[in-house]
């Protein structure tokens, strides 16, 4: 309540008309789609459960109406919300600060007018955690762990990859053992790891 009035006041000061300050997300898209307004502010953390209910609301919004400028406050990266709001509409009209590192008045107060205006502001910290997420997991393996990995996804044997790839059933056990190393996979069972390995090659 006190960062919604606080940013209320901040915003009318600079000669901006808010026409609504809502206090949880379904009250934001209500607001939204009664107002239209002209750019939206959102916490990540809204009521009830205050973990990304408003940038949940953010991407709804955003696909409800792809041009819609919304800048998002948080207090951390919230990946995943995060990486769909910027992916949202062509990518412009949008925003994403963390609150803490806001240093000036008016450096917000840019932003805002940036993102109202189509253009797109994004932390450094935002742009540096989520091209560490969308980085490929394969490419720290060589171009024979990928052959060996695309051929344990087809559901072949450590005897059916050294036959096709014509080498000993021993350095196929080598290339697997590099593979899940390199793949960051948790110790478990070999047949565990070996799934996880698939599911990370399926996703990339």
């Amino acid at each position: 309540m006190l960062l919604r009035d606080g940013l209320t006041g901040l915003l009318t000061r600079f000669g901006h008309e808010v026409v609504a300050a809502v206090g949880d997300a379904e009250a934001l898209v209500a607001a939204v789609r009664e107002h239209v307004p002209d750019v939206v502010v959102t916490d990540v953390r809204m009521p009830p459960g205050f973990q990304d209910e408003g940038l949940h609301a953010a991407v709804r919004l955003r696909e409800e109406r792809p041009t819609l400028p919304v800048l998002v406050l948080s207090q951390y990266v919230q990946r995943a919300y995060a990486a769909g709001l910027l992916d949202s509409g062509d990518g412009t009209g949008v925003g994403y600060l963390l609150k803490d590192r806001v240093g000036q008045v008016e450096e917000f107060v840019d932003a805002l007018a940036e993102v109202a205006d189509g253009g797109t502001v994004v932390d450094p910290e935002v742009v540096r955690q989520l091209l560490r997420r969308r980085r490929d997991p394969l490419e720290r393996l060589s171009p024979r762990e990928r052959e060996v990995l695309a051929l344990i996804a087809e559901g072949r044997s450590n005897a059916a990859i050294a036959g096709e790839l014509v080498v000993s059933e021993a350095a196929v056990g080598k290339h697997i053992g590099s593979i899940l190393t390199k793949l960051d996979l948790p110790p478990a069972t070999e047949t565990h790891r070996r799934v996880l390995a698939v599911l990370t090659y399926l996703r990339a």
